[in-house]
C-alpha cells in the first residue's frame, strides 16, 4: 500500500477560488409595501458590505386562480401580462428610490416572477447568501392563524433568512 505524498510544488496546491460579486447574492422580496422596501434597503446595505449583489424579486399572482376572490371581493379581469407590468413597475419604483436614497453604485437585479412569493422567494434564494423580507408586523396569533411569507421563508430556506421588522413600537428600538 502506498503512502500519500506531500505536494512539493506550490503549483500543486489550489486553493478554493474566492466567490466574485456575481457569487455573492442578497435575495431581497419586494411587494411595494413599507416592510417590503424596509428589507430592501437593509439588503442594499447588507450587500455593500459583503461585496454582493441584491436581487430584488416580486411575484404576481392571477387572483381568481389564487382564491383570492373567494374572500368575497368582485373580481376584476386583467390579463397576465398586465399583472406582471403592475408588478414590474411596483419593483422597479421602490429599487429606484431605495438605490437613489443609500447607494447609487449598487448593483440591484430585477426579477419579477408568477408564483405565490413564499416559493418565488425560495427558489430565487438557491445558492444566495441570504434571503431578506419584511414583515406586515402581525401580531404572533394572528402570525399563526394567518400563516406568512416571512414565516415560511424562515422554515424552508437554504439559506440564511434576515425578517426586517416593521417601524413603531414592535420594531423600535428606544
Amino acid at each position: 500500500m502506498t503512502q500519500p505524498t506531500e505536494p512539493t510544488h506550490p503549483e500543486e496546491l489550489t486553493r478554493p477560488a474566492e466567490p466574485t460579486r456575481q457569487d455573492r447574492k442578497v435575495v431581497v422580496g419586494v411587494d411595494g409595501s413599507p416592510c417590503s422596501t424596509k428589507a430592501l434597503r437593509w439588503a442594499i446595505v447588507q450587500a455593500h458590505l459583503t461585496g454582493a449583489t441584491v436581487e430584488a424579486v416580486a411575484s404576481w399572482q392571477d387572483p381568481v386562480a389564487s382564491g383570492y376572490y373567494s374572500y368575497g371581493f368582485s373580481p376584476v379581469f386583467i390579463d397576465d401580462e398586465d399583472w406582471a407590468s403592475i408588478a414590474e413597475k411596483s419593483l422597479q419604483e421602490a429599487v429606484a428610490g431605495a438605490v437613489d436614497d443609500l447607494r447609487p453604485d449598487a448593483q440591484v437585479v430585477t426579477r419579477v416572477v408568477q408564483g405565490h412569493p413564499a416559493q418565488v422567494l425560495l427558489d430565487a434564494a438557491a445558492g444566495a447568501q441570504l434571503l431578506v423580507v419584511g414583515t406586515r408586523g402581525h401580531g404572533t396569533l394572528a402570525g399563526l392563524l394567518l400563516g406568512s411569507v416571512s414565516q415560511h421563508c424562515v422554515q424552508h430556506a437554504s439559506c440564511p433568512v434576515v425578517v426586517v421588522p416593521p417601524d413603531g413600537p414592535q420594531g423600535s428600538r428606544s
